[in-house]
């Protein structure tokens, strides 16, 4: 295996992290951010008030993602193996 061969597939498996990953993460923040502000607002000053909104909010993100997500790792995955002749020969 060359070493452009190994940054090549290091990329690959970055990029496929963050797209998999990226949805949940901007979800999180975004309901994190949300929860935070009516606290600031409200002055409850709760720690597991931001708890329970995130999960939800990443429960429904795997709920509608979740076979977009599943297919982008199952690609990855195919080429990786298949890739494997060639990278060792």
């Amino acid at each position: 295996m060359t070493p452009e061969t190994f940054m090549t597939q290091a990329r690959l498996a970055m990029e496929t992290l963050l797209m998999v990953a990226g949805p949940l993460l901007l979800v999180a923040l975004a309901v994190g951010l949300v929860v935070s502000i009516f606290q600031a607002a409200t002055q409850i000053n709760e720690t597991t008030l931001s708890f329970i909104p995130k999960l939800v909010g990443i429960i429904l993100v795997i709920v509608i993602a979740g076979p977009w997500m599943l297919t982008v790792m199952l690609d990855f995955m195919r080429r990786s193996i298949t890739g494997i002749p060639g990278m060792v020969g």
